[in-house]
């Protein structure tokens, strides 16, 4: 008998937890785009694009993430990078970078690397994310785009 209370108060804990859990009501979409390697992790860049304002301009904060999948039989540690650039021809900036443990066949993700906040504009706007496990060499990039003021 004293299990089944346990359990139940266990249970109910977690459904107070959850119920009060405020949602965020302005959570912006994630998109990610296509996957690249390094070692025995794939990686995948990923964008988001909330809206904001700056007085009267209205504004993005653009997001870069990244999702690791660890592919191998032993965990590693994957280090990442995430680069910023408006698609009309402008220079990448860098946004972040980060670490994580990536357990064996598992996945983490999407993390947030880094963020820009820009005023809107007619174009897209690109986030691109590399990463490099343990031993491993730099995967290539993966990038991901998003139309800057789009509803």
């Amino acid at each position: 008998m004293s299990y089944l209370r346990r359990a139940g108060t266990a249970l109910g804990a977690a459904v107070l937890t959850v119920l009060t859990v405020p949602a965020d009501a302005q959570a912006a979409a994630v998109a990610c785009g296509g996957g690249v390697s390094t070692g025995r992790v794939a990686v995948n860049g990923c964008i988001s694009a909330q809206r904001g304002s700056l007085g009267r301009f209205p504004t993005r904060d653009v997001t870069a993430y990244i999702k690791a999948r660890n592919t191998g039989r032993k965990g590693l540690n994957v280090s990442y990078e995430a680069f910023f650039r408006v698609v009309d021809g402008g220079h990448w900036e860098k946004v972040g970078s980060g670490r994580a443990y990536v357990r064996a066949g598992e996945s983490v993700g999407p993390v947030e690397v880094g963020s820009t906040t820009r005023v809107c504009g007619p174009v897209k706007v690109e986030v691109r994310v590399h990463a490099r496990a343990d031993g491993a060499a730099w995967s290539g990039w993966s990038p991901a785009s998003t139309k800057q003021c789009q509803t």
